[in-house]
């Protein structure tokens, strides 16, 4: 490829025209990387490319040589390793033809360690989402979808007439991940309600990784073996995985959407408030359990009840009612009071209140299930 004499006169034009003559070379190379790490790559050593020729244009006033951070910021979102040191390379050159063919020895030594600590930060987070396959727009497309099954999960079936239901997850801190997860499905031709809620261990993203693959796993346990073999099942799943954190509480409960019988199980959780219409009070259930992933073979004993019209059921983890310094029937007794309040206006809308007005620290994931019958 051969350039007219006069368009290579001048220190800016030989170094455009040297990037111009190494571009087929560069995309030829680059047609073998991933698409669109490609692409991302080639525009971004153009950018850098540009604000060097902007630089000597312009002046290093508007186009100063720590411009250079912006296509290495870029990079470290859109780039794998490999391609992100083809651009730290393009950016070291560029630095360097601004300091020195552009005679901009006065350079402020501030600017170029900025530059420097911006490319050595955004290798290693580059390197840090390649090591996790989360590199690129993918990660954050992973993120997302990752927030959005847990999220979809947590929603109860569809209730026939006379039965109301709310599930609500709230993770610590207002992130996007939590602990705590619902799994809940009809069965017997949707005269029965299975549901479970589970707080696993930890919070966060890494709690909220171990809460998806659990939640597959007891999703798939529910319906599919008896009612009483819920939590031993999810007990030995959970044993079997031998995380460092490897255990959970959890709560079941199986309703008759026909004649309202129910029973719960629990698995180290904190008890289930039970509303009683015909006295007006709340009551606790006494169902207890170890919790799962600790003991390979434990059992669990049912507590049996009815709801009658009127009637309310309150699943919820401990981190709605813990107090730090505090013990956690202090917690409790403040959610039977929200609940309390609820009573004289209905249940509907009651889970997002009581989450709201219980735990107002939020320094833990929350969770809460609140299942009624219409009067």
């Amino acid at each position: 490829m051969a350039l007219p004499a006069a368009f290579t006169r001048g220190p800016v034009p030989r170094f455009v025209t040297a990037v111009v003559l190494a571009l087929p070379r560069g995309i030829t190379r680059l047609r073998r990387s991933p698409p669109p790490e490609g692409p991302a790559l080639v525009g971004l050593v153009l950018l850098a490319v540009l604000l060097v020729v902007g630089g000597e244009m312009l002046g290093k006033e508007y186009v100063p040589p720590a411009s250079q951070v912006l296509p290495l910021l870029g990079g470290s979102l859109l780039l794998r390793r490999k391609a992100m040191r083809a651009l730290l390379l393009v950016v070291a050159g560029c630095l360097a033809y601004a300091l020195f063919d552009m005679k901009l020895l006065d350079v402020r030594p501030g600017a170029l360690v900025v530059v420097l600590v911006t490319a050595a930060v955004s290798y290693e987070f580059s390197r840090s989402r390649e090591e996790t396959g989360l590199s690129g727009s993918s990660g954050d497309t992973f993120v997302v979808e990752l927030r959005q099954r847990l999220q979809r999960q947590g929603e109860l079936p569809r209730l026939p007439s006379g039965w109301r239901g709310e599930a609500v997850l709230s993770p610590a801190g207002g992130g996007p991940f939590a602990g705590d997860f619902v799994v809940s499905a009809l069965r017997d031709e949707g005269r029965c309600l299975e549901l479970a809620l589970v707080d696993v261990s930890g919070k966060g993203i890494e709690a909220g990784t171990r809460a998806l693959l659990l939640s597959g796993a007891l999703g798939g346990l529910l319906g599919s073996v008896r009612s009483d073999g819920f939590l031993p099942s999810a007990n030995r799943y959970l044993d079997r995985q031998e995380w460092d954190e490897g255990f959970a509480t959890a709560v079941h409960l199986v309703v008759d959407l026909v004649d309202g019988s129910f029973s719960v199980e629990s698995a180290g959780h904190p008890p289930v408030a039970l509303f009683d219409a015909g006295s007006g009070r709340w009551s606790l259930l006494g169902a207890h359990g170890v919790a799962l992933g600790l003991l390979p073979e434990a059992s669990y004993e049912a507590v049996t009840g009815r709801l009658d019209r009127g009637d309310a059921l309150i699943l919820y983890t401990d981190g709605l009612v813990e107090v730090p310094g505090r013990d956690l029937e202090v917690g409790i007794d403040k959610l039977l009071g929200e609940a309390e309040r609820l009573v004289p206006h209905g249940f509907t809308g009651g889970g997002q209140l009581l989450v709201s007005r219980v735990a107002t620290a939020g320094t833990d994931d929350r969770g809460l299930v609140l299942l009624w019958r219409d009067t």
